[in-house]
């Protein structure tokens, strides 16, 4: 292990739960879009349509391979500014392969208690980041990421760092793969009075995973997203399209815990 590597749990005050994944980065031009139906500021999950998408990536444009996944990326951010290692924690999915061990390697590295299950049989995620003109379009092909089960939540280990934590985070594209284990998170936070904060992620999500959302709400302490998440979410809940109502209706929203309100933070991009 990296001699910053945690040594201890007990130094945990804020953990993830989400999809790690291997980012395939690259710079394309308009058509490369336009063929794999993705759109800049926009994230979708892999169809089948997709899979030979990353290696042709890679044999046609110069490419970065970067440790990633949205909560992830968070959580490391976070043990940076935090800076003593083990200060963060981070739970997810991977394959028992080479880019799982890359994973680990690079949360460890960074100070992060990379606390993964393992799955025997299913390789590890990955994320096409597609890059034209300083915006992102994201494809991400789950796999292991997608097979995370609450049984490992309830391991003495990762409850060992859920108690430890004071904050937990969670992006959006977790609803696609273990609401069970976010609402156990969020019970968890409300009966300890501790913080619990999610983020929209992205407009699919709000699309069509509306009620796992729902579910998980009444958790929520801080929720965040950007101008296109909240606009969709305000949608889907059928309050419109304007920034500040969404974000009123949002922070209004029934919450378990009643010790203090709920904080909404929607930024309104560059322009």
């Amino acid at each position: 292990l990296s001699p910053r590597a945690p040594k201890t749990m007990a130094d945990t005050k804020l953990i993830g739960f989400g999809n790690p994944l291997l980012d395939i980065s690259a710079v394309v031009e308009q058509d490369v879009l336009d063929k794999w139906g993705a759109k800049l500021n926009d994230a979708i999950l892999a169809e089948d349509k997709h899979k030979p998408m990353y290696a042709e990536l890679a044999e046609s444009h110069p490419v970065e391979y970067i440790a990633g996944g949205a909560t992830q990326n968070s959580i490391r951010v976070a043990q940076w500014v935090m800076g003593k290692p083990g200060s963060t924690a981070f739970v997810g999915c991977v394959g028992k392969d080479q880019f799982g061990d890359k994973l680990e390697q690079a949360a460890r590295g960074d100070g992060v208690n990379a606390a993964y299950m393992k799955h025997p049989e299913t390789p590890t995620g990955t994320c096409a980041v597609l890059v034209k003109g300083g915006e992102r379009s994201l494809v991400a092909n789950l796999s292991a990421a997608n097979c995370y089960e609450i049984s490992h939540y309830e391991t003495a280990e990762i409850q060992e760092l859920v108690t430890a934590a004071n904050i937990v985070y969670c992006a959006g594209f977790f609803l696609t793969v273990s609401p069970p284990t976010m609402i156990a998170l969020g019970k968890h936070v409300a009966e300890k009075h501790k913080t619990f904060c999610l983020n929209l992620s992205a407009p699919f999500i709000c699309q069509f995973f509306k009620d796992p959302l729902l579910s998980v709400m009444p958790y929520v302490d801080f929720l965040f997203g950007n101008e296109s998440e909240a606009a969709e979410f305000g949608k889907a809940m059928g309050w419109g399209e304007e920034l500040d109502v969404v974000a009123l209706k949002a922070a209004a929203m029934p919450k378990e815990s009643g010790s203090r309100p709920r904080g909404v933070v929607f930024p309104p991009g560059k322009d």
